[in-house]
């Protein structure tokens, strides 16, 4: 397999991206594209499950094309993807009934209230690991089949599928020959027993959504079949699907119990291992699966922040402060500080460890003298506060010591950031030399099932250390800074729960 190649298909919350790897984990070809979002109401948000399907398809064209390789180059096909984000679609058609509701839609949060106040929230925890929160995939089924017209009836007769952004790319590349998961896509359902490795029976009837949508629930490494389109010549095999926060820790090598990683992307997301058992979280962690390999379940505590690099796509978009999302870290960095101005991005509430789905976006501290340089640098800081926000739930949950954190996704190539992430925490930041470690991963998963690479043994030789960052900030400095931003934090929820923004 000298001159072969694994495929990476990282479908993410704005754009889908394309990646071949060689047998030393390194990027040969990549290729990319956004995607339209759409925003019908304040805190809905949606796909068209075409547009997913369209460029995913073209970008991983593009990508083996810019290689100059052939299609039985190609060893296997992984797939990574944003979880949470629901499709459904009619059987018989291979049509959906229904734009794709994304991951940060917040339609379904009075339900969730509902379910909470019902006292649900001990059960659903306790079966999934998650809190009730309309985050997860389970009341965004139930929302669109009590919303489209004919969906419930022909739920129940069978005919209609429902599937994470995974299953919608297999269902795609199979010619609707599969609809499969993994488990680690399964487990960000709400609707999957992470004890029992299985879809559960009782929340099925909590959420009233028949058995019959559901996809089969496969390990994140295996043959799972052929991709038969005419994007590649056929039978290349499907080999490795995990969400992409479950991929960006494989990528990451974070193998051993208490390893973490962060990665920032559209949102911000925190996990670390915790082996083959899982820890009940007493800090609004979410409990999770990190991947299923040869029989084995290895599990994670998780921390998900809605709004990472998407605050950045609002100062270039929203507030058109900055042309380019690049452009934020010399902005930032020509003020030596935020000048006492917080930003909390919770412009789809905010999540662990709060999980406040009324909280909205709020700036303080704003003065006549705050410049569009001091609102990016608190952009910035907010990142760093909302993950140590996390890890300190994160250590007291596992009671294990955090030495290092190792980053990943697109914000992390930002020094300013980092460096000030390593302040806040206390702790190493590493920064590996292949950054882009979610398709890594994806590929690793494939390239396992297929013998590409011979173990997990082989594949930790891979990772290499790009740049560390340290802490150099003084610790009263540090404290200062933390306890403003959490005196905003308070503000921001007490804005939220002193008022009804329609959610």
């Amino acid at each position: 397999m000298q001159d072969q190649y694994i495929l990476a298909l990282d479908q993410g919350t704005t754009s889908s991206r394309a990646m071949l790897f060689d047998r030393r984990g390194n990027v040969v070809a990549n290729a990319q594209k956004e995607f339209r979002q759409i925003y019908p109401h304040p805190g809905w948000v949606e796909h068209d499950p075409q547009d997913i399907w369209s460029t995913q398809a073209g970008v991983a064209a593009e990508a083996v094309t810019h290689a100059g390789v052939a299609g039985s180059s190609i060893a296997a096909i992984g797939i990574t993807n944003q979880r949470e984000t629901t499709i459904v679609w009619d059987r018989d058609t291979g049509q959906p009934i229904y734009n794709a509701i994304v991951w940060q839609d917040r339609r379904t949060a009075s339900f969730c209230d509902d379910l909470k106040a019902r006292g649900f929230e001990a059960t659903v925890r306790a079966k999934t690991g998650l809190p009730i929160d309309s985050y997860f995939s389970a009341t965004k089924i139930r929302w669109i089949l009590d919303h489209v017209d004919g969906a419930r009836e022909k739920a129940r007769a069978g005919r209609l599928a429902f599937g994470t952004v995974d299953s919608w790319l297999v269902w795609n590349f199979t010619r609707r020959a599969l609809h499969v998961t993994d488990a680690t896509n399964a487990s960000r359902t709400m609707l999957f027993n992470i004890h029992t490795l299985q879809w559960d029976d009782e929340l099925l009837a909590l959420f009233d959504i028949p058995r019959s949508m559901l996809p089969t629930v496969r390990s994140s490494s295996e043959v799972y079949g052929a991709a038969q389109t005419a994007v590649f010549a056929p039978d290349i095999p499907l080999a490795g699907i995990a969400g992409d926060q479950h991929a960006a820790l494989f990528g990451q090598m974070c193998v051993r119990p208490g390893m973490v990683k962060n990665t920032y992307g559209t949102g911000c997301f925190l996990v670390m291992n915790t082996g083959t058992q899982p820890i009940e979280s007493s800090r609004n962690l979410v409990t999770t699966l990190a991947w299923q390999i040869g029989g084995e379940t290895h599990y994670a505590l998780e921390g998900s922040i809605f709004i990472a690099g998407a605050v950045v796509q609002w100062l270039r978009d929203g507030l058109g402060i900055i042309r380019r999302a690049s452009d934020i870290e010399a902005l930032a960095a020509s003020v030596a500080d935020a000048d006492g101005v917080y930003l909390v991005p919770a412009f789809a509430g905010l999540g662990a460890p709060h999980w406040n789905a009324r909280a909205r976006g709020t700036l303080f501290g704003v003065t006549r003298g705050t410049q569009a340089a001091h609102i990016a640098r608190a952009a910035l800081d907010s990142i760093a506060y909302q993950s140590l926000d996390v890890l300190d739930a994160m250590r007291a949950d596992a009671g294990i010591r955090i030495d290092e954190l190792r980053v990943d996704g697109g914000a992390c190539v930002n020094d300013l950031l980092m460096q000030f992430q390593a302040d806040i925490l206390g702790v190493d930041v590493a920064r590996p030399r292949v950054s882009e470690t979610t398709a890594l991963g994806a590929a690793y998963l494939a390239g396992l099932a297929v013998g590409f690479w011979r173990d997990v043994d082989e594949l930790q030789q891979q990772w290499k250390l790009d740049r560390s960052f340290s802490p150099k900030l003084p610790r009263d400095d540090v404290a200062h800074s933390i306890a403003g931003w959490q005196r905003a934090v308070r503000a921001a929820k007490a804005w939220a729960d002193d008022g009804d923004d329609g959610a």
